[in-house]
């Protein structure tokens, strides 16, 4: 139930702040985002030490094609929750008195909370689906409102970039869905089901989870939207995106690439590592010669997710290579979807 009231709280927050007085837009936006802190803050210091997803709501959505509303947090989401609320009020709180936001602009912040919030707790593959194409409704709209000169331009081009990877990762997702034996979106028959397939077609479902992740990380060379995106963004926007969107990428890939795509990850995850350790390299050599803050961050941003996604690429395929590889049959993560033992 603690994770379908983190939905909610962001979600019913952005819809009642439309209708807010304009001088009393950032306060209630401010409360509305500390209660949902407040919240997963509660609820992860009650969190079990378990390895099973806790606080899971399971309802029906269509039944008839296999998707339900299923959501759940397991160490890894609880941590993700938690960064996100604690943050959301941060970047609220940044708003200064100089600059002019209306309620629209704090709806769109909370609208995006509660997207990124589903995203991190979705346990169907097409409800995450659904979360990570509107996590990507609010920041666009937000750019695009409050940016600076170049701001259609360069909005247009981010759109555009995470669109295009999103529907990448869509056809991976009905792929796997098509080769499950009930048809269903459940993030543990998806495991099953990838894990089912030879490595040449993990192998090119490997690639279409890449792009869409890879573009949301970003990883060289799928960074190119990024600099120009943080420069014209508000402060805020730029905030969200550094702060959060990014951990989106890496997110997926343990999330959803590690547990299907095992043998992939064991044939061409050093690829993947070796893209990320070039962006760390170029990215850093970028960032040390800008002078202008934001495309510092932007640069500096690329860097250290690169050096986050060196590090999993770079563990997992060791792992999974002395493990998958050599034919020893040892689950990543439990076929229902629970984590196994290592």
């Amino acid at each position: 139930m603690q994770t379908a009231i983190l939905i909610l709280i962001p979600l019913i927050a952005a819809i009642a702040q439309l209708f807010v007085p304009r001088k009393h837009g950032k306060k209630f936006a401010v409360a509305t985002s500390l209660l949902a802190f407040v919240v997963c803050l509660v609820t992860f210091i009650q969190f079990p030490n378990s390895a099973d997803y806790q606080y899971v709501t399971n309802v029906a959505w269509i039944p008839s094609m296999g998707i339900n509303f299923k959501i759940g947090m397991d160490g890894i989401s609880m941590l993700m929750v938690l960064l996100t609320t604690f943050l959301v009020p941060l970047i609220i709180l940044s708003v200064v008195q100089s600059e002019t936001r209306t309620p629209v602009f704090y709806s769109l912040i909370l609208f995006m909370e509660m997207a990124l919030i589903g995203v991190f707790v979705s346990l169907d593959g097409f409800l995450f689906y659904i979360f990570w194409e509107l996590a990507l409704i609010p920041i666009y709209f937000i750019c695009l409102l409050w940016g600076g000169e170049h701001r259609v331009r360069v909005t247009l081009k981010f759109f555009i970039y995470t669109l295009a990877g999103s529907l990448f990762m869509l056809v991976a997702l009905i792929y796997l869905y098509l080769h499950t034996q009930s048809h269903t979106f459940e993030i543990g028959e998806l495991y099953k089901a990838g894990r089912s397939l030879d490595v040449s077609t993990q192998g090119i479902l490997f690639l279409f989870f890449f792009l869409a992740f890879g573009i949301k990380m970003p990883v060289f060379p799928l960074h190119t939207w990024q600099p120009d995106t943080y420069t014209e963004a508000p402060t805020q926007g730029t905030m969200l995106l550094a702060g959060i969107m990014l951990k989106m990428g890496i997110y997926g890939v343990i999330r959803w690439m590690i547990p299907a795509l095992p043998l992939a990850l064991a044939q061409y995850g050093e690829y993947a590592m070796w893209l990320a350790i070039i962006g760390v390299i170029y990215a850093s050599i970028i960032a040390i010669t800008r002078s202008d803050i934001k495309r510092l961050i932007a640069y500096s941003s690329i860097a250290h997710v690169g050096l986050i996604a060196a590090g999993v690429f770079a563990g997992i395929h060791y792992n999974i290579y002395n493990g998958y590889k050599l034919g020893i049959q040892q689950n990543i993560f439990a076929a229902d979807g629970k984590k196994g033992k290592h």
